[in-house]
């Protein structure tokens, strides 16, 4: 099999950084959860992106891709993204991803004042849940295969966690 080509590219206080293509249990994770997530934000306003979607945390010199970005202030929304901190961002980790999504990424969401950040562990099977309180984004909740994960920033949403890991 050829090498596989360059993933999506993101800006992190003005560096370009470049992602590897996402793995096919990276993509269906991603699929189950958008699909959770779009079902339940049927008729809502608020909207759930998978990537690629920029997402533009401080102005031009920091531009993300996150896996899932959840939007519910339509007036942050352009044809480029999202200008600003979107209600809830998702992260899927693969083993190339680690360090950039549980730190870089991390502590940019935190800084911007992302209010719900989901961490979802391919290799253990779980999602780590935080929630910002104070300007830090504390773990609220890690749940596995056998849990309903609930969404915080989305009142009476919740997720069939064994249907994201099948």
């Amino acid at each position: 099999m050829a090498a596989p080509i360059s993933g999506s590219c993101e800006r992190i206080e003005g560096e370009r950084v470049c992602l590897d293509v996402p793995t096919t249990s990276h993509q269906l994770v991603l699929a189950e959860l958008i699909r959770q997530l779009t079902n339940f934000l049927e008729g809502k306003p608020c909207r759930a992106i998978p990537a690629p979607f920029e997402v533009c945390l401080f102005e031009k010199n920091t531009v993300v891709q996150p896996d899932i970005t959840v939007i519910c202030d339509k007036s942050k929304l352009n044809e480029r993204g999202c200008k600003g901190a979107p209600e809830m961002v998702v992260e899927i980790i693969s083993p190339g991803s680690l360090r950039h999504d549980r730190l870089v990424k991390f502590n940019l969401y935190q800084r911007a004042g992302v209010r719900e950040l989901w961490l979802v562990d391919l290799a253990s099977s779980s999602i780590e849940v935080f929630l910002l309180k104070d300007g830090l984004l504390l773990l609220h909740e890690v749940y596995t295969s056998k849990d309903t994960a609930k969404v915080n920033s989305l009142e009476g949403c919740y997720i069939e966690v064994n249907k994201v890991f099948m």
